[in-house]
């Protein structure tokens, strides 16, 4: 590369250091640097010095332009040298689009992490000096749309998924001028490498069997094979999906939906000993200690009719809430509820709740799918989830 050597107008540098702030001093000199490297690339360009004549001159020069340039440290103002044919470009835009990325990216960043349009535009307001419509932070944030679409249709053949966790949460967008609640459809997964993955989602109208068994299909195109286990919610539309897609995998129900269920038809007073005999029995290590304890709670309460009700759920759903147990004993707190999914939800909700509606659907896939995108990154980064630092969710105290 050529080395091209300029000098700096040092009187022009000692007055910013001596009359501005520290800010206007780093600007005054990236200005000043910049501007004499252009100047110097012309010349170069040119094979002439001004007034220079000579065989080998390429073109003449022109004059100049201003442009504003936005950099790490806020937006200056460059003295752009040009020449009459016009083909000449100083690779100073070219070599510092770097720092203009990372600085779009920093705006990105802050949307994807809750921070409202309104506050980002504040933000780049005390960078840059000058006010961005909310539009134009908008704008930005359509960069994200293609590399979500490429890491949501990712191939899912590479790896096999021994479990999986299906669950949905609703959201706000608007639609047709009115406001709608949507769907978002979420699929974690463990993957060989022993570590937690999303491996699909997806925003569609409410929950329903053929809404599901689109997703799931969508999965299975995309190269995903059937699981040992699939864990969730007894939606039923989502568990029939699971029936029809997965053939030959087991479903496991959340226990901790299946508890609360339970528990959601006892009385309010006086069911502290029932309640510690129902966490009994999914505290079993085997099939066969969890239907022992299973028979003792009958027997216990079955003459009791405030009871009638609850045992009628946990008879129904019994066997499909402890499917977990046929899985390895190591298996057994992660698999047996869709906690960590639902903890997942909770991260997208909290940074939903600062927009609230979405302004169409295209949006909301675009903003979920970025922290979708940042969770699997901090996942890929963990150890096992065997391993001592890995943070486990405990199971909500019903």
């Amino acid at each position: 590369m050529t080395q091209l050597q300029f000098t700096l107008n040092m009187d022009l540098l000692k007055d910013s250091v001596m009359n501005s702030n520290i800010d206007a001093v780093v600007k005054s000199t990236i200005v000043l640097v910049l501007n004499e490297y252009m100047e110097k690339e012309r010349d170069e360009y040119l094979q002439a010095q001004a007034y220079e004549r000579t065989s080998e001159r390429k073109d003449y020069r022109n004059g100049y332009y201003d442009r504003d340039f936005i950099v790490s440290i806020g937006k200056i103002k460059l003295r752009v040298p040009r020449t009459r044919n016009g083909d000449f470009a100083p690779s100073v835009f070219e070599r510092y689009a770097r720092v203009d990325q990372t600085f779009v990216l920093s705006m990105l960043e802050m949307v994807v992490n809750g921070v409202s349009t309104r506050k980002v535009t504040n933000v780049v307001e005390q960078l840059c000096g000058e006010k961005v419509s909310k539009s134009f932070v908008s704008s930005l944030t359509e960069k994200l749309d293609p590399v979500v679409k490429q890491w949501a249709n990712r191939p899912l053949n590479v790896q096999y998924y021994s479990y999986i966790f299906l669950d949905a949460m609703y959201i706000k967008v608007r639609e047709h001028h009115k406001v709608v609640s949507k769907a978002v459809y979420i699929a974690t997964g463990i993957n060989q490498d022993q570590k937690r993955e999303v491996i699909g989602f997806k925003v569609d109208h409410k929950e329903s069997y053929e809404a599901w068994k689109e997703f799931l299909s969508e999965l299975k195109s995309r190269g995903l094979q059937s699981p040992k286990l699939v864990i969730s919610d007894a939606h039923q539309g989502l568990k029939k999906a699971i029936e029809k897609e997965f053939i030959g995998t087991s479903w496991q129900r959340c226990t901790v939906h299946f508890k609360r269920n339970i528990i959601d038809t006892l009385p309010k007073k006086g069911m502290g000993e029932v309640i510690v005999d129902l966490k009994r029995i999914f505290e079993a290590v085997t099939v066969e200690d969890a239907r022992f304890f299973r028979n003792e709670f009958f027997k216990r309460y079955e003459e009791n009719p405030k009871l009638e009700k609850a045992l009628e759920i946990l008879d129904e759903g019994f066997e499909d809430a402890i499917q977990y147990l046929s899985q390895p004993a190591k298996w057994h707190r992660l698999i047996r509820s869709t906690n960590s999914l639902e903890r997942l939800n909770q991260e997208v909700r909290r940074r939903e709740r600062v927009i609230r509606i979405f302004p169409n659907t295209q949006s909301a896939y675009r903003l979920i799918g970025a922290i979708l995108m940042d969770y699997d990154e901090e996942q890929a980064k963990k150890k096992s989830i065997f391993s001592k630092n890995e943070n486990v969710p405990r199971e909500r105290e019903i």
